[in-house]
């Protein structure tokens, strides 16, 4: 007489996983927020390293005029708002029920 229950599957045999319920509407807006976040300080750091913040004039005419962390927070602030609305747009194409 053995003692376990005939109930378990035998070893030798895989155990299939259980399917994954599909992520929350909250969770994909953090993965794009937080990628989204990520490349606009790359960005931010690639665009500064060429470009003097002080040296920045409206379209040719006066400047700019801010301080250099107002220039830094606005264009980190552009970059993410650019960057967050590619990603949701990639997964809204990407998306099978979108179509």
């Amino acid at each position: 007489m053995t003692r376990f229950s005939s109930t378990f599957p035998p070893l030798d045999e895989p155990v299939p996983p259980a399917p994954l319920p599909p992520p929350s509407w909250g969770r994909k807006v953090m993965a794009i927020l937080w990628s989204a976040f990520l490349v606009a300080g790359v960005q931010e750091a690639l665009v500064f390293v060429v470009v003097d913040p002080l040296a920045l004039h409206w379209f040719g005419s006066d400047a700019v005029g801010w301080s250099v962390q107002a220039i830094y927070t606005a264009t980190f602030l552009i970059f993410w708002a650019t960057t967050a609305t590619a990603g949701a747009l990639a997964l809204w194409l990407y998306t099978p029920d979108a179509l």
